[in-house]
């Protein structure tokens, strides 16, 4: 690999940075620039190299790149990326392991472009074991062996081998170690290495670990962006327990190395159809077909007291027929269940002749036709239909709307199709296919299904979705109804999602789904589906994962893009640009927001402007920019009094009262607080009355008025916690934090602002924590505890910097400063102050003279007050 100064003359300097990539046209770019950077090696050179790593990794040859595959990912226009082989190709040209995730971390967030990598589902419980499993005890007793011993287990099959029974056997080997009490934690995944349909890539191990993180404890807002980063989370909680771990279906050793606890008294279980020796596992098993007697075995138990008829080899027959692979003889077994008067040897013989006739070679394929063959005409159908599901798992309402059927009707048949081993539990209620059955159902559906009913079904499908979420978000979020757009109930059944509990409940689980459906809307013709999804989601996604909020309104954009919707764009990039405010990505959201402006503009859309406008207003104003942010907060207001939004008007009256108490125009403050408080209350918007009476507290406590001020932020603070809502609640401990110590009560200013810390630390609310840190460092001054208060003023300091969120840093360099000067140090004072003057001179005149009256206490020196 050539370095920086043996590159050829002409060549690009620089290693790009992948994470400046703005658009997909940048990251094409940056790509082509580090070809050029390394060397400008030739496409077949690339797909050489790639193919060596690939087939190293034990890929087989018809999974290997084209020279024409490598060639199109540099073509500029790109929206979509390969992202396994752009991966494969940057670990081609630059296999830094560090920069390879700056890549694999731009290609999820560019343009809200994440792929369905990022999209899986994982769970804190094994899956239902086999009543009928049967043989495997050498491998078990391989398995419990070297588990005892705490090392990392791979089950491997021969590769290519497909329905051998390799998840079987870790889901049964994971319930004996817990029943054993070798384990008291789970952690599952279906990793999705061999999927059937392309729009279901293999799992990206950072999102496996995003899922695993939180069922550990860790909040979302908490998780670390990069892989190592969340790898090493991940490890630090898993440190001390005795967990679980199981990796099924893994596509590679790369996809599961992140995922491997490595820490003592934590087991794991990988299952693959490729060779894992990579990862040099304590047992590597290859797995294969049952031996001749398991099969019997296992046909004997389960076929117990059926009549075996003239050929007394008959489930020999049988066994042999299936392959003696477990899944097909599972098929087989459940269809020979549902055909009552029948006997061994008239499915023996039935047997032959369907492989005399048809042709058909493969166990499982027969098992599959045979089972299909024998349903009643309703359940092929929803057998067929439901493969078209586009997410990994399902449950009955979403299977009714597909089937467009009721409720019991097709929770009968979803319950014979589960009895037949054509669907899997996926969870309580929730259903899945393994995807060879899956394979096989949608080419049913292809073939006998014309593509109008398969659009049919897909759009009850996708209808049901938008209805039910619009149902919960409706439900959580009242007073935002408006802004969402009207969405018919749908014509099939839905679940009751009236009650909060339920309809977060509901949003939670259904989220891998609801972003599968954003992706798979966008992409197949349903746009309209898309952009009302995300802006029916836009709020549930602001506390949720930024890769899955990413995904969704970047598929919207798309969306909006490819149907000319250009009020759907905007609000997407409304919904993308405040993901990457909250990433720190200040200039990519400020630009999407400016952008979203101009947009609703064009379309006279006053509320998505109004909305527009409070949050470049608020970034206006964490800069420092005060007459600017409330310019926009003044055009803010008048769009939603224009569309008669009362909730977005109380919003907007409310900053503006923040920004009137900035100034000292206390009176004008309050009058818009007061106005802001009963718009609220009137629109029923709990959330927004709160966050009014947190700004009204804290405008009477700058103006002195402390009692008042202790009652509005008490009621605010009982209204968060009844809400639920951390982050409301941290931000007014904090305000009653400041009020105490105002009051001259630092004890309890320090109790308010310490469990504050506490809230945005949990949440990972770094704007939060300056604010929290700037107040405790105040309130530890008060209480005489100058060095204290210097450890809370330096966090604060360093947050804000990192942050750039100049109001915060002016006010703890002046702290360190005043901290400073108590510890009779007049060096460092003099140089806080004066960084402290130096910011505030620029948009605070009325902070930047108490500073200079800092500077002159400590000319004079005098201690600070």
């Amino acid at each position: 690999m050539p370095s920086q100064e043996q590159a050829p003359a002409g060549a690009f300097a620089e290693l790009p940075d992948p994470a400046q990539a703005g658009s997909s046209g940048d990251l094409v770019e940056r790509l082509r620039l580090l070809k050029v950077w390394a060397g400008d090696p030739s496409y077949e050179m690339i797909k050489d190299r790639v193919n060596a790593a690939w087939t190293a990794a034990g890929r087989p040859a018809s999974e290997l790149a084209r020279r024409s595959t490598v060639a199109s990912i540099f073509t500029p226009g790109r929206r979509r990326f390969n992202t396994d082989l752009v991966i494969a190709v940057v670990e081609a040209l630059h296999p830094e392991i560090g920069y390879v995730n700056q890549w694999a971390q731009a290609l999820r967030v560019v343009g809200g472009e994440a792929e369905p990598v990022a999209q899986v589902r994982v769970q804190d419980s094994l899956p239902p074991d086999l009543d009928s499993f049967t043989g495997r005890a050498g491998e078990l007793d391989e398995l419990r062996s070297a588990m005892r011993a705490g090392d990392a287990v791979v089950i491997s099959a021969i590769e290519g081998m497909a329905g051998v029974g390799k998840t079987q056997l870790a889901v049964h080997a994971g319930h004996r170690l817990v029943r054993e009490k070798a384990a008291d934690r789970v952690l599952f995944v279906n990793l999705r290495g061999f999927h059937p349909d392309s729009s279901q890539p293999p799992a990206d191990p950072g999102a496996v670990l995003d899922g695993f993180l939180r069922l550990l404890g860790v909040p979302g807002q908490q998780i670390p962006h990069g892989l190592e980063a969340r790898a090493a989370a991940y490890r630090d909680r898993l440190a001390g327990t005795r967990t679980l771990v199981v990796l099924d279906n893994a596509a590679t050793a790369d996809q599961v190395r992140p995922l491997l606890p490595a820490v003592a008294g934590c087991l794991t279980l990988v299952t693959s159809r490729r060779n894992l020796a990579d990862l040099k596992p304590a047992t590597q098993l290859a797995v294969d077909a049952f031996t001749p007697d398991e099969a019997l075995a296992f046909l004997t138990s389960t076929l117990a007291g059926l009549p075996t008829g003239a050929d007394p080899d008959a489930a020999g027959r049988i066994a042999r027929r299936a392959g003696h692979l477990p899944l097909a003889l599972s098929l087989i077994a459940g269809h020979i269940l549902g055909t009552p008067g029948w006997t061994l040897t008239d499915h023996a013989d039935r047997l032959d002749e369907r492989h005399r006739d048809r042709r058909l070679d493969s166990g499982v394929e027969l098992a599959l036709d045979l089972s299909y063959q024998g349903l009643p005409h309703d359940q092929q159908r929803l057998f067929r239909l439901a493969a078209l599901h586009p997410g990994q798992d399902f449950d009955v309402y979403a299977a009714a709307a597909l089937a467009g059927a009721g409720q019991a009707a097709t929770r009968a048949l979803l319950d014979r199709l589960g009895q037949d081993h054509l669907l899997q539990p996926a969870g309580p209620g929730r259903y899945t296919f393994h995807d060879l059955v899956r394979a096989y159902a949608a080419t049913r559906a292809q073939d006998q299904d014309p593509p109008p009913v398969r659009r049919e079904a897909l759009t009850r499908l996708f209808d049901y979705y938008l209805g039910a979420a619009a149902a919960a978000m409706n439900t959580l979020h009242p007073a935002e109804a408006r802004r969402r757009p009207s969405v018919e109930p749908a014509d099939t059944p839905t679940p009751d999602l009236s009650d909060p509990a339920h309809a977060a409940a509901w949003l939670d689980t259904e989220r891998p789904t609801l972003v599968a459906v954003a992706a798979h809307t966008a992409g197949n013709g349903w746009p309209g589906h898309t952009t009302r999804l995300a802006r029916i989601l836009y709020r549930y996604l602001q506390g949720s994962d930024n890769n899955d909020a990413l995904t969704v309104h970047g598929h919207a954009l798309d969306a909006g893009r490819d149907s000319g919707d250009l009020a759907g764009q905007g609000h997407a990039m409304v919904g993308m640009a405040v993901v990457h405010l909250r990433m720190g990505e200040t200039g990519r959201g400020a630009g999407l927001m400016r952008d979203a402006n101009d947009l609703f503009r064009q379309v006279g859309d006053p509320v998505g402007q109004a909305v527009a406008l409070h949050n470049l207003g608020m970034l206006a104003d964490r800069s420092g920019e005060y007459e600017t942010a409330i310019d926009h907060w003044e055009r803010a207001l008048a769009f939603f009094r224009q569309a008669g939004d009362r909730s977005g008007e109380a919003q907007s009256l409310n900053v503006l009262g923040t920004a009137m108490e900035r100034t000292s125009r206390f009176v004008e403050a309050i009058d818009y607080c007061r106005a802001a408080l009963t718009l609220a209350r009137q629109s029923g918007n709990e959330h927004g009355t709160a966050f009014v009476l947190n700004t009204l507290g804290s405008v009477e406590l700058t103006s002195g008025h402390h009692e008042s001020a202790g009652e509005h932020l008490r009621e605010a603070l009982a209204i968060f916690r009844q809400l639920g809502s951390r982050a409301g609640e941290a931000t007014v401990l904090d305000s009653l934090g400041l009020l105490h110590t105002r009051m001259n009560q630092p004890g309890q200013a320090v109790d308010y602002h310490d469990q504050a810390l506490v809230i945005v630390r949990e949440i990972g609310d770094q704007d939060g924590e300056t604010h929290v840190r700037n107040g405790l460092g105040a309130a530890m001054l008060a209480a005489s505890r100058p060095a204290d208060a210097l450890v809370h003023f330096t966090a604060a300091r360093e947050l804000a910097d990192k942050l750039g969120v100049r109001s915060q840093q002016a006010e703890a360099s002046a702290g360190l400063g005043r901290a400073h000067q108590a510890l009779d140090a007049p060096s460092p004072a003099r140089a806080h102050y004066e960084h402290a003057l130096a910011l505030y001179a620029e948009f605070d005149p009325a902070e930047a003279a108490a500073v200079r009256d800092r500077l002159a206490e400590l000319d004079a020196g005098s201690a600070p007050m």
